[in-house]
């Protein structure tokens, strides 16, 4: 028997002639078809956001980021939930920053490995401000702050931009 996985897949924006595209590789990674409800983007005028809670294979999360980053117009986060004995994952894109990947615990914390914790101390050798730059990195803390504006920008939660502020 298979490992049944779960997750959601947050299109943050995606221009509307991609939208079918979207949902059918999705719908390719988890072997049937699936229809997104799109709504505006008000970010981005002419681009839509969509979100999907998916059930399938262990693994699927990292083929369904794989399958959208074909699009690099494409703002998206697809999550894979940690299970017993399997850990969970997160996977963004922007178009600036491209992808970025974090395993996940069953609490929901990104955890940074061992070796990736290494390669951070060797960037920063005894330079700290080196070492914060490294665990930004490694929190994938740029893609959060190009990501927080769109996750955000809804009907229920206008964003207001702030041009001076103090």
């Amino acid at each position: 028997m298979t490992a049944v996985s779960t997750g959601v897949v947050y299109v943050h924006s995606s221009p509307r002639a991609l939208s079918p595209h979207v949902e059918w590789a999705i719908s390719r990674v988890l072997g049937k078809g699936i229809t997104l409800s799109w709504s505006p983007q008000p970010i981005l005028p002419g681009s839509q956001r969509a979100e999907y809670a998916w059930q399938g294979p262990v693994g699927s999360a990292s083929k369904i980021a794989s399958e959208l980053l074909g699009w690099e117009q494409l703002r998206f986060e697809v999550t894979e939930d940690a299970a017993p004995g399997i850990d969970g994952g997160r996977w963004c894109h922007t178009p600036s920053l491209g992808i970025f990947h974090s395993p996940v615990d069953a609490a929901g914390n990104m955890v940074i490995t061992e070796n990736r914790l290494r390669a951070v101390l060797d960037f920063a050798g005894n330079d700290a401000d080196l070492l914060r730059t490294g665990i930004s990195r490694s929190l994938g803390e740029a893609w959060d702050a190009e990501l927080d504006t769109f996750r955000y920008a809804s009907d229920i939660a206008p964003v207001r931009w702030l041009h001076q502020v103090g």
